[in-house]
């Protein structure tokens, strides 16, 4: 068993100003009742990291049938606002998570508790297989909208659930706040850097495309993006991100991977490699660029294997 490291962010749902003085307690999912930390948010809104156990990294690195990261439940109260509860709260050996939590005011007297449960990574557990689709879509057929250059949006529309499902909610989220998810949700943060830039490039050049060429919207639809699996990249509501991700992010995040010749960014489909054999497609377990440390431009291909 090694140690993995935890801050909690908590911020207003209203004015995203942070919240000081929130009651911050920690329990192992496996132990709810037992409180192993209790912490008190300063006035940044952030409590100080705490250390809790992880299982050893070496799993994270090779991923297998054992659960890789621990999992907690993290409980938030604030005088004024509404508790919140985070069950399945991820912590991975040797990395900083930071668990960001937005609090509604109170409405009236009542404090409604909301319950965010993060479920499994997907390397962990089981989720539909992206259906294939072409990487570079075409832009001639009439009526079809596309953008006149390809923009970094400040926010992205995603519908929690199938396309299909008029009844799953549409979340507005910042553009590094939802690659920072889908990256964490779909990727270790143990792994190497330039594993992680990789696979940063892969989510944005994919988001990019859907966002280029308006392609949900183009179908009648008031999203950018889904959080299936089987149609974009997986974004979980609520989870928790990890420090090493969240800093490639901000460094590499208006970069994005394009044929030459094509202005339009790649639609970057990948799979596990084990679980799902994709060939055409690149394996997250096996990315590197050159195999050495990424050399990035604005518009062009790098050779990903």
């Amino acid at each position: 068993m090694e140690q993995g490291y935890l801050q909690v962010d908590v911020v207003s749902d209203t004015s995203s100003f942070p919240i000081q003085n929130a009651d911050v307690s920690i329990a192992s999912s496996e132990n709810p009742e037992r409180i192993l930390d209790h912490l008190t948010t300063n006035s940044s809104g952030q409590t100080e990291n705490v250390t809790l156990d992880a299982p050893d990294r070496e799993l994270s690195l090779h991923p297998g049938e054992i659960r890789p990261y621990s999992e907690y439940n993290v409980t938030i109260t604030a005088p004024g606002y509404e508790p919140v509860v985070i069950k399945g709260s991820e912590i991975l050996a040797g990395t900083t998570s930071v668990q960001f939590v937005r609090l509604h005011p109170l409405a009236n007297r009542d404090r409604a508790v909301e319950n965010i449960v993060i479920p499994a990574h997907t390397l962990y557990g089981e989720y539909p297989p992206k259906i294939a689709e072409s990487e570079i879509k075409p832009t001639s057929e009439t009526g079809e909208i596309v953008l006149s250059r390809v923009v970094v949006p400040q926010t992205i529309v995603v519908h929690d659930g199938l396309p299909s499902n008029s009844s799953a909610k549409d979340y507005y989220v910042p553009y590094r706040d939802y690659i920072k998810n889908v990256a964490s949700s779909e990727i270790y943060a143990t792994w190497p850097e330039a594993t992680i830039v990789a696979n940063v490039l892969a989510i944005m050049s994919f988001t990019l495309n859907r966002v280029y060429t308006e392609w949900y919207r183009n179908k009648g639809f008031d999203f950018t993006i889904t959080s299936s699996t089987a149609y974009d990249h997986k974004w979980i509501y609520g989870r928790n991100i990890y420090e090493t991700i969240s800093v490639v992010v901000d460094d590499i995040f208006d970069s994005y991977l394009s044929r030459p010749g094509v202005k339009q960014p790649i639609l970057t489909q990948y799979c596990d490699g084990k679980r799902v054999s994709c060939p055409e497609w690149m394996a997250i377990l096996q990315v590197r660029i050159h195999g050495k440390k990424p050399y990035f431009m604005r518009v062009s291909w790098l050779s990903i294997r």
